[in-house]
């Protein structure tokens, strides 16, 4: 029996309208509006969201829809969260300032090139290097904590450390997917705790918990992959130890 074809063009209409909030985002960018553009990025985000999740409960992915998340993503996630970048603090680091937010659209670009020519509709358990929606609502997170607090004169950090996450997203660094948390019972009821309590934070301190949960998220795929490298290191030694025991 075929699908009703509202089906499939539902999951196509958040993508569109995720377009959309990145667009009115760049044109409040452009105009120093700087807040109102980075809760747009995150109004993207949960439409993002939302087309994918649709799409598999509904059994209706395509490779349409696939390439046009991807170009959803580029203006949303890409160019979006790069011109909020420059105009509220690279425009005032000249070129160094254009090649952060050049090289953050052009490395979001690679990572979803990528991610299309090595994966599909499946539900992965892991993302090879970090997402673009992350690094661009780090962007999106840090630019509302810097304007809430008048930091705007540590801009020139924000730049360096949106330049390492930007290789972060064409490394090879395991980040953990969420798509495929096993909500039985017990588990649900752990999350429904842990969401009540992150949301507590967020209402506390909106700004200030988004910026750091975004972070937190971000270091630890590094730190992740440096605890598994020195594990490996520690079987391999043992392995030779072992050897070189059994031949004395």
């Amino acid at each position: 029996m075929s699908k009703p074809r509202l089906a499939y063009i539902l999951p196509n209409l958040f993508t569109a309208a995720s377009i959309f909030t990145g667009i009115v985002s760049l044109t409040q960018a452009a105009q120093g509006h700087f807040q109102g553009a980075a809760w747009l990025i995150f109004l993207s985000l949960i439409f993002d969201g939302l087309d994918g999740r649709i799409a598999r409960l509904t059994h209706t992915c395509s490779r349409f829809g696939l390439e046009f998340d991807s170009l959803a993503d580029i203006v949303a996630f890409g160019v979006a969260p790069a011109l909020l970048l420059y105009f509220q603090l690279g425009k005032d680091y000249g070129r160094f300032g254009i090649l952060v937010s050049a090289l953050f659209v052009v490395f979001g670009a690679i990572r979803l090139a990528r991610f299309n020519v090595t994966d599909s509709c499946s539900e992965p358990g892991v993302f090879i290097g970090l997402p673009i929606p992350t690094a661009a609502v780090f962007i999106a997170g840090w630019s509302l904590l810097l304007s809430s607090h008048h930091l705007e004169r540590y801009g020139i950090v924000l730049l360096v450390i949106t330049l390492l996450v930007a290789f972060l997203m064409v490394s090879n660094i395991r980040y953990p997917s969420f798509k495929k948390i096993d909500l039985n019972r017990p588990m649900m009821i752990k999350t429904l705790v842990l969401l009540t309590f992150v949301a507590s934070l967020l209402y506390l301190f909106s700004s200030e918990g988004l910026a750091l949960f975004i972070l937190a998220y971000i270091l630890y795929g590094p730190f992740r992959g440096l605890r598994v490298s020195w594990e490996r290191h520690k079987r391999l030694k043992q392995v030779r130890e072992r050897r070189e025991d059994k031949e004395d």
